[in-house]
């Protein structure tokens, strides 16, 4: 990759793609602003090199259209923050108000764009709009790891206009998974979970190459227990994406990896009515209940592999973790990484989350 330090800077506009998509509170508060903390040491590089530093991000997934529950502007403070300097928000990331941003703070200023998927053309990687996306700079930095595998304006339309660096989050994101993935201590253990198997299909057929033992929790794991024919009720389960599921099992019995998935799991008919929350196993889920969290069989067994693993890759909680009666599973496997002996590697925000809430992150 190229060298950020070698880049030429003096009177250059900056682009960067940050990750600011941080975790929130049902009332809009930041609850973890890991995100925000890593792109800094980034941005202050720039800002001290470079005539203006445009931040671009997304926040959370509208659809192509403003709203204001998503807007970028309350980060705006908590980014300045994070990179103790002044940050001015501008309201649009392309066009006239984000060019009399720039110009108000130059020399050395910085400026973070409204969110990209304010605009259909952002996911769409319309051709257009990535060329608007370029137009106001020299140089584009991309230090948006967790948004890379997206083929996405801000991250590689940008990149067909301006000569393109990595920012140093991305460099050391790449480093660290390298080393794990490539030459990792055994055994490799990864821990995968979240909403929806659709977005992480690429990674588990990656992961199958590489790991000795997969441990599948969360609203994913409705897809595994149903495309061996189980009952998961009324739990979240993308029906178009059995035949692709049952196709990974199938690939990781060919190639000697050790699939887990969810045994037991803690029901209940919503995720609003805790105290109606049950545990049953996870084949047996009643037509009107919903599996929200993983039971305690489940936790004991992660926990063994976890605790004999030589590393750990671990993304996507166990459960509906931002509510404390269905956090229990996704707490007890960072306890359990946390308490190993593994070089361990946690990525994206709702697994984070947990990890600096609990204290765990050292």
């Amino acid at each position: 990759m190229r060298d950020l330090h070698a880049a030429p800077l003096d009177g250059k506009v900056v682009l960067v793609r940050a990750d600011l998509n941080v975790p929130t509170a049902e009332d809009g508060s930041i609850l973890d602003e890991t995100r925000l903390r890593a792109v800094a040491p980034t941005l202050e590089f720039l800002k001290g090199r470079a005539e203006a530093v445009v931040v671009y991000s997304h926040f959370k997934r509208p659809s192509g259209h403003p709203d204001p529950k998503m807007s970028l502007r309350p980060l705006a403070e908590p980014l300045a923050a994070a990179c103790g300097c002044r940050v001015e928000f501008a309201a649009d990331c392309i066009g006239p108000e984000l060019g009399a941003a720039i110009a108000r703070n130059r020399p050395g200023g910085l400026v973070l764009a409204e969110n990209v998927r304010f605009h259909p053309g952002e996911t769409a990687n319309d051709p257009e709009f990535g060329r608007a996306l370029a137009a106001p700079g020299d140089l584009f930095v991309n230090d948006a790891f967790g948004a890379s595998h997206r083929a996405h304006a801000s991250v590689v339309g940008i990149a067909q206009h301006l000569p393109a660096y990595p920012g140093f989050l991305v460099q050391s994101e790449v480093a660290a998974l390298s080393g794990a993935l490539q030459a990792p201590r055994r055994p490799l253990v990864a821990v995968i979970g979240g909403a929806k198997i659709s977005t992480k299909l690429g990674v588990l057929e990656n992961l199958l190459d590489r790991v000795d033992s997969l441990l599948i929790g969360g609203a994913m794991a409705g897809n595994f227990l149903a495309a061996r024919g189980l009952g998961v009720g009324r739990s979240l389960l993308e029906r178009q994406m059995l035949e692709q599921t049952a196709a990974i099992a199938a690939a990781a019995e060919a190639k000697g990896v050790e699939i887990l998935v969810t045994e037991d799991a803690v029901i209940a008919p919503d995720p609003g009515d805790a105290r109606a929350a049950s545990t049953i196993d996870a084949g047996a889920i009643p037509e009107e209940q919903m599996m929200l969290d993983i039971g305690p069989r489940t936790i004991a067994r992660f926990g063994e592999r976890i605790s004999g693993a030589g590393s750990v890759i671990w993304n996507g909680p166990m459960g509906m973790s931002e509510v404390p009666a269905f956090a229990g599973g996704t707490n007890a496997v960072a306890r359990a990484i946390a308490g190993s002996d593994a070089y361990s590697i946690v990525g994206g925000g709702d697994s984070v989350a947990p990890v600096m809430a609990m204290g765990l992150a050292d």
